[in-house]
């Protein structure tokens, strides 16, 4: 989320976040283009909903619909029901919202326009999907928006805001676009230091957070076309700490995106789960470390939800932050480059860094990556390094065929005409009249177009491998719904379950780190799991001599593994529907890597510092071992592959 307001307003906003994480005033548009340039392809609602058909899920880097075929998301952000006070001053004065737009915490526009024809301007720009913001606040919101907050669409006077919201997913959805829930704040407060709205656990714990979103997922299960939950906005600093990416503590963004991923996930199993990474950490002056990590973390601890088909990844990019630039002008402002700073060749390497890499395959990480949020201020004040930015950035999207949404797309003009917010794609006056980027005078419509009609790939998408990785580091790593719905299988020691799809095929030596694939996935028979705490099944001979082993039973192969510090203990084992062989081969990992050639997420590291061992594509892992003697310490040193045909 951006700001725009005027120069005396974002000094408030400043002083107002102790110039600590303060949010910076984007620099005005270019000048106006003489017209607008050729408007995108647009598609009737009808034409739309035609288009595709719901859920959707993922295939490798790509979102696909439920027929298999590729679903680029072509999205704006609809702000609103995130609320627009801006924290300070009379909340009932629209001079102390953002860009003095006072949404009564419902999207913007419904005083001024009705939703249909809202909609029909959401088709002329060309987008398939809505980001859809909200505030934890409004679940929770029983009084009824003002009569004025919605004069142009009479059928919602005396509802809630979350009624409201109600009818306008069912509006969109009904005129075929997809919905992705974004929860965006906590409190109804615009944005983006100091706010109380920094973590998901700023304001309300973090079960308060995942009741909330289970709440919505049950609320909109039976509409297909609600296809997503952006699970949290720009997560970052408070005043006094840090959210982090993997220590298992409640500042853990990684940990909490899968607690709340994986029971949404429970309660509503058709909906992509939607993780941005962190957003700011540190303190920005330039003597103190600080930065913006986004998803670089994912390189090295990736997330595993029970329904592997079902995660994205997203991003935030605009021109006035940068890497290490919070955005602020004047206090809380350093001197690092933001992105409009940077060389062509210097923006594609750092936005590639930051978000992109997601999208190789064969990786433990591969995911799609949504870009989230983006913009850039239209009509108004020449701005020649944001415009450059936007024209460069935008190149990146459309080389790297990627998805995205821009931020936002509902604006107002004021009584002379002039956009409030000249960031919005379209801006309504009080009486209606629309002001877009698709009518004349918006410099931003020829590259809007060129991003928008850019080529792409489309139709089927053929099914590919899956690696996922399972961390044991803290606590129990359960993502096999199978086994969650079991008694503990290994009680007392910390264990990992791959997804029901999936397999166990790699393990870090000493980090308790695991490695799943669906690659050449037997079938599974439904019952028969078994726990291996002994040598008991190890009868076709001794594949690792004067050293203790689990080895599953004939017919069945290692699904999740159970340790007690970082020292074997037990290994799962499940049954496969048909006869595998029993030939195999010792993979030695006790003095370095041993992970195949090719495939098996072989140019990622899933257990960083750690010697890692990994069955082939090919093959199942049947045992695991290791031994106390010579200080090993009972941590895994070898594992029995064998083929899986």
């Amino acid at each position: 989320m951006r700001t725009a307001r005027s120069a005396p307003r974002a000094l408030r906003a400043l002083l107002a976040t102790a110039a600590l994480l303060a949010v910076a005033v984007p620099g005005a548009g270019a000048a106006p283009a003489p017209a607008a340039a050729s408007a995108p392809t647009v598609l009737t609602g009808e034409r739309l909903a035609a288009s595709w058909t719901a859920p959707l899920s993922t295939r490798g880097r790509y979102v696909v619909d439920a027929d298999g075929d590729r679903f680029k998301l072509k999205s704006g952000n609809w702000a609103g029901a995130q609320g627009t006070w801006e924290g300070s001053g009379d909340v009932a004065d629209p001079a102390n919202h953002q860009a003095d737009q006072k949404s009564y915490n419902i999207p913007l526009g419904l005083d001024r326009k009705p939703v249909g024809q809202i909609l029909a301007d959401f088709h002329a720009l060309g987008l398939n999907s809505v980001r859809l913001p909200f505030a934890n606040a409004l679940v929770h919101d029983t009084a009824t928006v003002p009569d004025a907050a919605v004069a142009a669409n009479p059928q919602l006077k005396g509802k809630t805001p979350l009624q409201v919201l109600d009818a306008v997913i069912q509006e969109l959805t009904d005129d075929g676009f997809a919905v992705i829930l974004n929860n965006h704040t906590t409190s109804y407060r615009f944005c983006c230091g100091l706010d109380g709205n920094e973590r998901w656990n700023s304001g309300q714990s973090t079960r308060q957070w995942i009741d909330d979103w289970v709440f919505l997922a049950q609320r909109y299960r039976n509409n297909k076309r609600v296809v997503g939950a952006d699970l949290r906005n720009e997560v970052r600093r408070d005043t006094w700490n840090d959210s982090n990416w993997g220590w298992g503590d409640d500042h853990d963004l990684n940990k909490a995106l899968e607690e709340a991923g994986n029971e949404i996930l429970r309660a509503a199993p058709d909906l992509l789960i939607v993780m941005e990474g962190i957003n700011w950490q540190g303190i920005p002056t330039d003597l103190t470390p600080h930065g913006r990590p986004t998803l670089t973390p994912v390189a090295t601890l990736s997330n595993t939800l029970i329904r592997s088909g079902k995660l994205v990844y997203a991003a935030h990019f605009y021109a006035y932050t940068g890497p290490n630039h919070t955005g602020a002008t004047g206090m809380g402002e350093t001197h690092d480059p933001r992105y409009q700073d940077l060389t062509p060749e210097e923006l594609v390497k750092v936005v590639d860094d930051q978000a992109l890499f997601v999208t190789r395959s064969g990786q433990h990480f591969t995911a799609p990556v949504w870009i989230s949020e983006f913009g850039a201020a239209g009509r108004g004040e020449p701005n020649a390094k944001e415009r450059d930015w936007f024209r460069r950035f935008t190149d990146i999207l459309v080389t790297n065929d990627s998805d995205f949404a821009v931020w936002p797309v509902v604006g107002w003009t004021d009584a002379k005409g002039t956009p409030q917010d000249n960031w919005a794609m379209v801006n309504y006056s009080a009486d209606g009249t629309r002001l877009g980027v698709m009518d004349p005078g918006d410099w931003r419509a020829t590259d809007w177009t060129k991003l928008v009609d850019a080529p792409a790939t489309t139709g089927r998408i053929a099914p590919a491998p899956r690696w996922n990785m399972l961390n044991l580091d803290y606590a129990d790593y359960d993502v096999s719904l199978t086994m969650l719905a079991k008694p503990d299988w290994s009680p007392g020691n910390r264990k990992g379950n791959c997804p029901d799809t999936q397999r166990l095929v790699g393990l870090g030596r000493g980090d308790s780190r695991g490695l799943c694939t669906d690659a050449g996935q037997p079938a599974k028979s439904a019952a028969g799991w078994t726990t291996v705490t002994d040598e008991r099944y190890v009868t076709n001979g001794d594949w690792a001599s004067g050293y203790n082993k689990l080895e599953c039973p004939r017919d069945t192969f290692a699904v999740g593994y159970g340790v007690r510090g970082n020292a074997m203990a037990a290994l799962l084992c499940a049954p496969a529907a048909a006869t595998l062989p029993a030939t195999g081969r010792t993979v030695w990992f006790d003095r370095g890597d041993n992970r195949p050639a090719t495939g098996g997420s072989n140019a990622s590291d899933w257990a960083p510092g750690f010697y890692k061992g990994q069955c082939a594509d090919g093959e199942y892992l049947a045992g695991v071992a290791f031994t106390w003697k010579w200080q090993h310490g009972g941590v895994p040193d070898a594992l029995l592959c064998r083929p899986l045909a």
